[in-house]
């Protein structure tokens, strides 16, 4: 039985100018959210008004997802299943937390969308043959340095492909950091889209094929970015 919307999610996202069915199938997804949330940390809002800001943040992106998607570090969600509501996108969620892989596979069947979740790490996945390099679009939200998120997303595209990174401030030396890292693994920095305060979206698009050395091996993206000395 699919969940009635939450009611404060479903008014925050209305009153944003979200069209209504699509309103109310993000405010359905919204509720699952936090229902499973006390039972497990899936997100630290506790009302549907503040979690609605997360999945109008996510569909900020709507207008530049081409399917097949890749949301790597999925979580609860964010913004891959706000993203394919809104575009109708196939997906594939790389989620290695088991208990968040179960949650994220019963709110697509909840909320039927097409798609399947990985219970893997993403340096893993990445190296699968029917996962590396056959994705039009990968997302991240703040996972990690934004190089490092680079080398765990990158390596999913298809040639042409672009990853859209959601992250806060960046200093000069991260934005360096993650342009060189870009080349490093086949891409190129082509936009750094400022969304208003310390928000902004790093947009790689996929040049070439990802070398075989990357992603590296577990944990590595993260404690030594690439090109972030």
């Amino acid at each position: 039985m699919t969940p009635l919307p939450d009611g404060a999610a479903l008014a925050s996202l209305s009153v944003a100018g979200v069209e209504p069915r699509l309103a109310e199938r993000l405010a359905v997804y919204a509720a699952l959210v936090l229902a499973a949330s006390r039972r497990m940390n899936l997100t630290g809002a506790r009302e549907g008004s503040a979690f609605a800001e997360h999945i109008l943040d996510a569909l900020r992106l709507a207008g530049d997802v081409v399917g097949p998607l890749v949301d790597v570090g999925s979580g609860n969600g964010l913004p891959g299943i706000p993203l394919a509501i809104a575009t109708g996108a196939r997906m594939t969620l790389i989620e290695p937390i088991a208990k968040r892989a179960a949650f994220l596979r019963e709110a697509l069947a909840t909320l039927g969308l097409t798609g399947e979740v990985v219970a893997e790490r993403a340096e893993e996945a990445a190296r699968w043959p029917d996962l590396r390099e056959v994705f039009r679009t990968a997302t991240a939200r703040a996972v990690s340095s934004a190089p490092a998120v680079a080398e765990l997303t990158v390596p999913f595209l298809a040639i042409g492909g672009r990853a859209l990174l959601q992250r806060g401030s960046l200093e000069p030396r991260e934005r360096n950091a993650v342009a060189d890292a870009a080349l490093v693994l086949g891409a190129e920095l082509v936009e750094e889209r400022i969304l208003g305060g310390e928000r902004r979206v790093l947009v790689l698009e996929k040049r070439a094929p990802t070398g075989p050395r990357f992603p590296r091996r577990n944990g590595v993206p993260a404690k030594r970015p690439l090109c972030l000395d």
